[in-house]
């Protein structure tokens, strides 16, 4: 399936900020919103920006509500959420996907947004994995990581760069670039929204998770097919990892490089895409080609 590429923005187009997730207060979101103005967007905020109902912005119909609409504004060019957390999976199976296949649009976010990554690669539409909107109080336009979204936005040809390790796998691979949040991946096995991987370039980052718990996962993946035909393996940062009072007794590298061990692809460890400040844009669904060498790693939108 070829993957349709929403328009690039323009000077004028509006960019929608929702919360389908975890609940996040309004004023989180205003050094965002003045960076995007001075970008020459205009902001449109739904209901569920600054709404709480517990842990999340609003009812699971709520959520689903205000995602809804903004996927079917025809006046809506992108849709920034706020922040990840937990909550997608409530809602994803209740969108209606019509208007928004008609009219495609970005959708922009990482964490939990993965589930919405997951649905529009099975879609076959491009979006974007990159910092949300409280990333934007950590520099805005002077941010690398900021810019790379606004470049991104903006269409350029997306390139990045990573330094050499030890236990990368060297070679040159090409394809569909898929992936985020391992947990979510994981969690999406046997689901209608479940990543297709085969002859993918795979990315995978995680957050405060404890290190057997990351041995599991892969193991859910790996169990299930999705890392047996990649053509290309992308690993991002895994921080804030926890261990028992038994250690594990595997580093984060040593326990994905175990599970991949295997198989014959490229690998790149300490890619710049993680829950940290280094989280580059990467379009989702767009080819691209991935370099793993001993000088460094390069990867590039073809």
């Amino acid at each position: 399936m070829n993957t349709v590429i929403p328009p690039y923005l323009q000077p004028g187009d509006t960019i929608g900020i929702v919360c389908p997730s975890g609940y996040m207060p309004k004023e989180n979101a205003d050094a965002c919103i003045a960076t995007l103005q001075q970008w020459g967007y205009r902001v449109k905020a739904g209901n569920t920006l600054g709404n709480q109902y517990h842990y999340f912005s609003g009812t699971d119909q709520q959520r689903l509500q205000d995602l809804q609409t903004m996927l079917n504004d025809t006046g809506i060019q992108a849709i920034l959420c706020g922040r990840g957390g937990y909550g997608l999976s409530r809602i994803i199976d209740q969108l209606d996907w019509t208007s928004f296949m008609q009219h495609p649009k970005w959708i922009i976010g990482f964490s939990d947004i993965t589930v919405l990554h997951a649905q529009l690669t099975q879609l076959g539409v491009a979006s974007l994995h990159s910092p949300m909107v409280s990333a934007f109080n950590n520099g805005g336009s002077n941010n690398l990581y900021i810019q790379s979204l606004k470049n991104a936005l903006q269409g350029q040809p997306m390139q990045y760069a990573c330094a050499p390790y030890s236990a990368n796998r060297l070679g040159t691979a090409t394809g569909k670039l898929v992936g985020g949040n391992l947990a979510i991946l994981a969690h999406l096995v046997g689901s209608p929204s479940a990543l297709e991987t085969q002859n993918t370039l795979l990315f995978i980052e995680d957050v405060g998770e404890y290190l057997y718990n990351i041995d599991r996962m892969l193991l859910q993946l790996k169990r299930s097919g999705a890392l047996a035909q990649l053509a290309g393996l992308i690993v991002g940062g895994f921080s804030e990892m926890k261990d028992t009072t038994i250690p594990f007794g595997q580093s984060i590298e040593a326990i994905i490089a175990a599970q991949v061990a295997e198989y014959h692809y490229p690998v790149c460890f300490h890619f710049p895409v993680s829950h940290e400040e280094a989280n580059m844009a990467l379009k989702v669904g767009v080819t691209h080609q991935l370099d793993v060498r001993k000088e460094g790693v390069a990867l590039q939108q073809v």
